[in-house]
């Protein structure tokens, strides 16, 4: 090469390590504690400062990766965006797949639970009692049943 010649540099996107690496660099951190709308005229949080914020993460993550089309605050929206999106449910939990939980009751209201799965039994999404992304056991030691698990096929591991 020549004095002043600029060697071409090739960059490939990675996505499937830059996605699992942002889930997994979720974990504790308060980004999704805070979602504000204005409901009735009253400017509110409805994240609840991260008491409700599962669907708020899983949403961020996958419209940041250009998985789903919009930022959701509720399970079914996110699910349903998903499944707009080319996302399809699969029988055993892969690396970076959606997991859906069951709905529970709480405080007299159903609510659904969303997260990812992250390998070795193991998942990341928002605890409600730490208000933050946590890393768990995938069925919450046996006490949560998994009701879909969603797989995208631009999921596909780098090489």
């Amino acid at each position: 090469m020549g004095k002043g010649s600029k060697k071409k540099i090739k960059v490939k996107p990675l996505l499937f390590d830059s996605y699992l690496a942002v889930i997994k660099n979720s974990v504790g951190t308060n980004l999704f504690r805070n979602f504000y709308a204005e409901v009735n005229g009253k400017r509110t949080d409805v994240a609840i400062d991260g008491v409700r914020s599962c669907a708020f993460l899983v949403s961020t993550i996958l419209k940041v990766f250009g998985l789903i089309k919009e930022v959701h605050l509720t399970c079914q929206r996110v699910v349903e965006d998903m499944e707009e999106s080319g996302w399809y449910k699969i029988k055993k939990p892969r690396i970076g797949a959606v997991l859906v939980w069951e709905r529970k009751k709480m405080g007299g209201r159903w609510f659904g639970h969303i997260g990812f799965y992250v390998g070795g039994g193991e998942a990341i999404s928002n605890s409600t009692p730490a208000r933050v992304p946590k890393r768990h056991h995938w069925t919450f030691e046996g006490k949560r049943e998994v009701e879909a698990i969603y797989w995208h096929r631009k999921l596909r591991k780098s090489r």
